[in-house]
């Protein structure tokens, strides 16, 4: 499997990069993670406050892309200060399966945001690009598809859209409590540097394989 970003994309973000994750041979979770997530929203908490939290770099840099491509991130945050938000208001993090309840603790110890889909329905090579105009999308949750407008940056397999980036992954290859094998996304934006993606790669890929089991690499992409 190989990943490209797309010329238009790389035009107009020269330094995007991100890491590139996989992980094989999951298994049903091992061990509570209960003690991780209190001390991860412990931590949260006391480093962070909800009045400053969209002053902090690593989010001023996701929202000021938000801005570039077209979302307003007063309305759809980026997913680790969307999450950390839940944690300084006192409302519980998402449970949704082992996996992806690992990555979000990576992702909110980090600041990073971070993706995993199922290898296994992935079809070919990945691309970054700008969506063609009226190119079909359906979100994690969604009743029905969304038209795409052609502004939008897109992560697309050979087949298919595989989510739109950096905020909203596909229904089609989303990771579940079956997945045996995921490729994880680890995503940067300007202003965020190659130490920091990797740091999160490397927590994430800790925080899956020690909960689902496992063996992880990485690699940084751009």
């Amino acid at each position: 499997m190989n990943f490209h970003f797309g010329p238009k994309v790389r035009e107009k973000f020269p330094g995007l990069k991100v890491c590139i994750g996989f992980i094989s041979g999951l298994c049903p979770i091992t061990e509570n993670m209960e003690e991780l997530r209190n001390s991860i929203c412990t931590q949260v908490r006391e480093k962070y406050s909800l009045e400053d939290l969209k002053d902090v770099n690593i989010f001023r840099a996701y929202r000021d892309f938000f801005w570039k491509i077209g979302v307003d991130p007063t309305k759809v945050r980026p997913a680790a200060e969307a999450l950390i938000r839940r944690v300084l208001r006192g409302s519980a993090v998402p449970r949704i399966n082992p996996i992806v309840d690992a990555y979000n603790l990576a992702s909110i110890e980090t600041g990073v945001a971070l993706a995993a889909f199922d290898r296994n329905l992935i079809r070919g090579d990945l691309t970054i690009r700008f969506s063609a105009p009226g190119e079909m999308f359906v979100g994690i949750g969604m009743d029905k598809p969304m038209r795409l407008r052609g502004k939008e940056i897109v992560l697309s397999d050979e087949e298919k859209l595989v989510a739109i980036y950096p905020y909203r992954d596909a229904d089609s290859t989303k990771a579940t409590a079956e997945t045996r094998n995921i490729m994880l996304l680890v995503c940067g934006v300007p202003g965020i540097d190659d130490a920091l993606l990797e740091r999160a790669a490397l927590i994430a890929i800790n925080y899956i394989t020690r909960f689902c089991g496992g063996t992880g690499e990485y690699e940084l992409v751009g």
